[in-house]
């Protein structure tokens, strides 16, 4: 049962950090306000967030987690979620559906939301126009470079290292990560879709969208369905149910006060993190491989060219071949931006499971929106209780978000 009335209408759990920061992008370009969480905080804290926003959300990493770790994860954010009394509780997933039966199982998100929020059917919209990831008659598309691929064919998805997608039909692929039935809903059948939902048979639904029209169709039979709801989505889902009751919008900033050199930290192997790295490279910065045997001369590395102005990335490209390696790049990242958090006060994290375990490692508790310098891209505003971690600027990058010159944009955001 609810603890109290809030004001919250929407609480969320995103399953990777970036995702989460974008859900909270969405909602605030339509007025909503909100705040996001690393982790479940204490129930304190929650309730005060839940008092004083439209929006709380839990930043997680369940997108790269083995399935059977998936439950400790991700149950006590969605409990502690459904405490607060929200009218919807979205379970924020990647508009890719990076997901499969042994990693980041969205099947066993669908068996666990079910069973803590409630047994209807699931709203499940991965599509978000403005990021170039489109569904039609179920079938998932998504852009790559201007050019729109099946999902199963898009370049970097169709190898990704964890996740490969071999499946452009995301119920059919879905209905491979459990036993519960899922089906679709397609856009031609969008006449009465809050009545569709409702009636369906089917444990989960995915939904088409082409446009934000059709998104904020879906938001609409979302906001509309009976209370409380679990849906399960993009950011292009928080978009639409942020366009069918807009709030009071006010502009986000699109900038913050220059905070000097620039320290970024990647754990990305995508080929536009890369491209971002060389052109960053191009305009000067130093750019290295993070260091497994010896941090301390790392740090003094990094440490020597931002007192002299220089930005720095550090990447993981040379990391070595361990069932490990995702934790210990964080926590190599982690050290590297602790040890420097005097010198740069402006951090680039590279990688949206990089993002999520650096961002925990560091010891910060909750996220703000500073800016909104360009499209999806946010800078954030950190708070933690470690005085040298408060106040940090973090821009948590996916692997393929951002332009080529989106690192040394960020360094010069202000100046």
């Amino acid at each position: 049962m609810p603890l109290a009335a809030t004001t919250m209408r929407v609480g969320y759990y995103g399953d990777d950090f970036t995702g989460s920061v974008d859900v909270l992008l969405q909602f605030a370009r339509h007025g909503w306000s909100g705040r996001l969480f690393v982790g479940v905080p204490d129930a304190e804290r929650l309730r005060e967030a839940a008092s004083a926003h439209d929006v709380v959300g839990i930043a997680g990493i369940a997108r790269s987690l083995p399935t059977a770790r998936i439950e400790a994860e991700v149950r006590p954010a969605l409990e502690a979620l459904r405490a607060l009394g929200p009218r919807i509780v979205q379970y924020k997933a990647c508009s890719t559906a990076d997901s499969s039966p042994s990693i980041g199982s969205i099947g066993r998100v669908v068996e666990l939301g079910r069973e803590i929020i409630g047994e209807r059917p699931v709203p499940m919209l991965f599509a978000q126009p403005d990021f170039g990831r489109y569904t039609v008659f179920g079938t998932h598309f998504a852009a790559e470079n201007g050019v729109i691929h099946r999902l199963d064919r898009q370049p970097t998805m169709s190898t990704h290292p964890s996740t490969p997608m071999h499946e452009a039909d995301l119920a059919r692929h879905i209905g491979a990560q459990t036993s519960l039935p899922i089906g679709g809903i397609p856009r031609t059948a969008y006449a009465g879709l809050g009545e569709s939902l409702r009636r369906s048979p089917q444990a989960a639904v995915v939904l088409d969208a082409l446009d934000n029209a059709d998104a904020a169709i879906v938001g609409r039979a979302v906001l509309d369905a009976p209370a409380p709801v679990f849906a399960i989505g993009s950011g292009g889902l928080s978009w639409g149910i942020g366009a069918a009751d807009p709030g009071d919008a006010v502009a986000l900033p699109t900038s913050t006060p220059s905070r000097g050199p620039v320290l970024a930290v990647s754990g990305s192997r995508s080929a536009q993190t890369r491209r971002q790295l060389e052109h960053a490279k191009a305009a000067g910065w130093l750019v290295a491989p993070l260091s497994f045997t010896d941090q301390a001369a790392q740090i003094a590395l990094v440490r020597a060219a931002l007192e002299t102005g220089r930005s720095v990335a550090l990447t993981s490209d040379d990391a070595p071949a361990a069932s490990d390696t995702l934790e210990r790049i964080a926590t190599i990242a982690a050290d590297a931006i602790r040890g420097a958090a005097d010198l740069a006060r402006r951090i680039i994290v590279a990688g949206g499971d990089t993002s999520g375990r650096v961002t925990r490692l560091l010891g910060v508790t909750s996220l703000e929106i500073a800016a909104n310098p360009i499209g999806n891209v946010v800078l954030l505003r950190a708070a933690s209780d470690d005085p040298d971690i408060d106040g940090l600027e973090l821009l948590l990058k996916g692997g393929q978000v951002g332009a080529e010159t989106l690192f040394d944009d960020i360094r010069s955001l202000g100046s």
